[in-house]
């Protein structure tokens, strides 16, 4: 079973520090170890060193955790200061086992905007990555932007660009499960390339849905509504179930 948590934008203030922890403390207080807790961006508000040194503590867990960045991070101090890492500003991709089944994480950061892209070199690596696994083993690829429309218009409008590309790979590799994403600050799901798209929700805000009241045009989010994440369940037969949670 994975935890999926997205968006935290830690920054020098208490709010989003606390419904971090929050969040961190429910999966600490499980009754079972989770096979991995996955982070998929806009871990910082700013892109700090100092933020991404309070994430590094924050994110410290029994559970194995893995990180990619978003928009509002910088990925020379993402690498410096999170992952121990030399500094460098190049896509941050990492890979891991998880229990049964292989986790991608590929950065679709695009320095200096708001809006998400999978770099050549990003490609290349996860297309060398899916040759290399064996089909009879899961695949699940993650990022911060989705790469399909969830049907929000500002949210949509920042969304992952270029995913024809992806989509194209997805078609070379059957052995891909599903698409995890955050970005959106809500727990949402529909499909890209044929597969399941399941988005985040967010940790430090709310998405405020077209349809609902708005008191301003720029009135994105809600911030009363408690941070939430996200489980997924691979079983034996290859299926994947998707619960969402609120952290209260």
């Amino acid at each position: 079973m994975i935890a999926h948590l997205s968006d935290t934008h830690i920054d020098d203030g208490e709010r989003s520090v606390e419904r971090t922890a929050a969040v961190m403390r429910y999966l600490e207080d499980l009754p079972y170890d989770l096979d991995a807790v996955l982070i998929t961006g806009d871990v910082a508000d700013h892109g700090l060193p100092a933020e991404y040194e309070r994430a590094r503590e924050l994110f410290t867990s029994r559970h194995p955790v893995l990180v990619c960045p978003g928009n509002h991070d910088d990925r020379a101090a993402f690498r410096e200061h999170l992952l121990r890492r030399p500094a460098s500003a190049a896509p941050i991709d990492q890979s891991r086992r998880v229990g049964d089944a292989v986790v991608a994480l590929c950065d679709s950061s695009v320095p200096g905007k708001a809006e998400g892209f999978l770099e050549e070199e990003t490609l290349t690596w996860l297309e060398r990555l899916l040759a290399g696994t064996p089909r009879t083993v899961p695949v699940l690829i993650g990022f911060h932007h989705p790469p399909a429309l969830l049907q929000d218009p500002f949210i949509d409008g920042i969304r992952q660009f270029g995913a024809e590309r992806l989509a194209a790979l997805a078609d070379r590799h059957d052995n891909i499960v599903a698409f995890l994403s955050g970005h959106a600050h809500t727990a949402a799901a529909t499909t890209f390339a044929g597969r399941p798209l399941l988005v985040a929700p967010g940790v430090v805000s709310t998405l405020r849905l077209p349809w609902e009241p708005h008191a301003h045009p720029r009135d994105h989010v809600h911030l009363d509504q408690p941070p939430a994440l996200a489980f997924h369940v691979l079983d034996d037969e290859g299926r994947l179930t998707t619960h969402y949670r609120n952290v209260v």
